[in-house]
């Protein structure tokens, strides 16, 4: 498959079918706007919605700087130093994507908000007037790096355990220290998989609902979501979820740019990487790797597990299982049907590079852009119409959660596949095996660490998503998280804490085994590397 040869149809249907189908709520909108008359355009000639698009551009570029700074900081201490207890980091640092961002902002104001001890402490030093607010801005940006820059994280580590250790040592022979090889030689091959997450940390930030809500902070998701609920007519709400898709193009178009000419790594030699001494510099490291786990993870735990201790929260284990098992069926379905859509389109985006493949990639990323409450009414709106039968059905809700973070999926198989590159696939070709053939036996197993990252994105997304299973579930199914929000909307604190303390516990086993694999897929002898060491000797 090339730039200038035809697609083949058995990954252009299933392709152009995905992105077809993941367009349905973008279709409602503009059904919805331009059902509205020029009325409905009224809402963007209006005083405030220039500071609300304002405040969420700021957000959004704020966020996605800040999370792809601690993320790849965090990868680099895990992946190519001596830090104490890497492994332990590597699970901590992840474990933050299975608490729900607005458990996230709750921890923080009940640490921080006021009332709070570390307030009150704040306020009775001589010469202070008040501790500072953390509502607003500051509130919702901590809030939000806290819960997206695992995808950096994780993305980017996977990349850096795929990068041959042969061209870090060269520059290192060459008399460059460990930063300036990271920087100058290591991080340009990772860049792919960087930009990746820092995409999907700006997408999550765009369609995040809970964390403004909480910190009063007046986004386009949050007054869409106003819109909704208070005002009879939608429309104009549908018109500012325009804007939302406009700027989520905007955000694919830098990324694109900022990606320029990044080439694949190549596939890993199977080599370990060299573990750089920190030295002096390991008290540092590790107050840093304790301050973003802190408010990422130990924080929202120690006010959940405060909660039930002190709230008098009775442990119902049966209770809690139907809900538990529904979550981690739901999750792994959406995480496996994810991948296997996503693959397709990376694919054509990669190996086939043109106008249309790379429009079909893009299109892929609108749902995430878009509220969970949009996706859900936008499928609502053509099942009741067009699909009865799906109306309230499993199907149709894991087909929400397909919308909304396909991207998860598709940003990991991208960068994953332009770092294990194509070369060993055409010698496999060349040795007479088919297209299919090929891919099966070369370049599957060596994407396997990326594509379990992906999936682990997608999985521990669906376990936490809030507003398309409200509206969605079929009559009596509740996840964890829909537990969360009952307690937590008649404010039974206590109890909530249960069920988001059970979304942890349910989550971790399956981010430190999806952390494990890829390590160990890469060692020498390992079926992964096996494939293409095989084909290397034939060729």
């Amino acid at each position: 498959m090339s730039a200038g040869g035809r697609l083949p149809l058995s990954l252009a249907v299933p392709a152009i079918a995905t992105a077809a189908l993941v367009t349905l709520p973008l279709a409602y909108l503009v059904v919805r706007a331009l059902g509205g008359g020029p009325e409905a355009w009224a809402v963007l000639a209006r005083p405030g919605t220039a500071a609300v698009l304002g405040r969420t551009i700021l957000l959004v570029a704020s966020v996605a700087l800040v999370a792809t700074a601690v993320g790849v900081a965090m990868a680099f201490l895990v992946t190519r130093t001596d830090l104490p207890g890497r492994r332990w980091w590597t699970v901590a640092a992840a474990l933050p994507l299975v608490v729900p961002s607005y458990v996230a902002a709750l921890a923080l104001i009940a640490a921080f908000g006021p009332g709070s001890p570390l307030a009150g402490a704040v306020d009775s030093l001589p010469g202070v007037e008040g501790a500072p607010d953390v509502f607003g801005y500051p509130g919702a940006l901590l809030a939000l790096t806290a819960s997206t820059y695992p995808y950096v994280f994780l993305l980017t580590a996977a990349a850096l355990r795929r990068v041959d250790p042969a061209v870090e040592e060269a520059a290192r022979s060459l008399g460059r220290s460990a930063f300036d090889t990271f920087r100058s030689v290591t991080l340009p091959l990772v860049r792919p998989s960087v930009l990746a997450g820092a995409l999907l940390a700006a997408l999550y930030t765009l369609s995040d609902f809970g964390v403004v809500s909480l910190m009063r902070h007046d986004v386009l998701t949050r007054v869409i979501f106003t819109q909704y609920r208070t005002l009879f007519d939608r429309t104009p709400a549908a018109v500012l979820g325009l804007v939302l898709v406009a700027l989520t193009v905007l955000i694919l178009v830098l990324e694109a740019r900022a990606r320029g000419g990044a080439r694949p790594a190549g596939p890993p030699s199977g080599r370990p990487a060299t573990i750089h001494a920190l030295g002096r510099w390991r008290l540092p490291a590790l107050a840093f790797c304790a301050v973003v786990v802190g408010l990422g993870l130990v924080a929202p735990v120690v006010v959940l597990v405060g909660w039930a201790a002190f709230g008098g929260a009775r442990v119902d284990g049966a209770a809690l299982l139907e809900p538990a098992v529904t979550s981690l069926g739901l999750g792994l379905g959406a995480a496996v049907l994810a991948v296997l859509a996503a693959l397709p389109l990376a694919l054509l985006a990669v190996r086939s590079p043109r106008g249309l493949t790379r429009a079909l990639e893009r299109v892929a990323y609108t749902g995430n852009a878009l509220p969970g409450v949009v996706v859900a009414l936008g499928l609502v709106f053509f099942a009741v119409r067009y699909a009865v039968p799906l109306y309230q059905t499993v199907p149709l809700l894991v087909f929400a959660y397909l919308v909304r973070f396909l991207p998860q999926a598709l940003g990991g198989a991208h960068s994953a596949l332009l770092s294990v590159g194509s070369r060993l696939e055409e010698a496999a070709r060349g040795l007479g095996r088919g297209p299919a053939g090929a891919f099966a036996a070369v370049s599957l197993p060596l994407l396997l660490p990326g594509l379990a990252a992906s999936a682990a994105l997608v999985f521990l997304s669906t376990v936490k998503e809030l507003p398309a299973t409200l509206l969605l579930r079929p009559t009596g199914l509740d996840t964890l998280a829909t537990e969360v929000w009952t307690e937590t909307s008649t404010a039974a604190y206590a109890e909530a804490a249960i069920p988001a303390l059970a979304l942890i516990v349910l989550c971790a086993p399956v981010i430190l085994a999806l952390l494990g694999a890829p390590e160990r897929r890469l060692e020498p002898g390992r079926p992964g590397a096996a494939p293409a060491r095989r084909l290397v000797e034939q060729a």
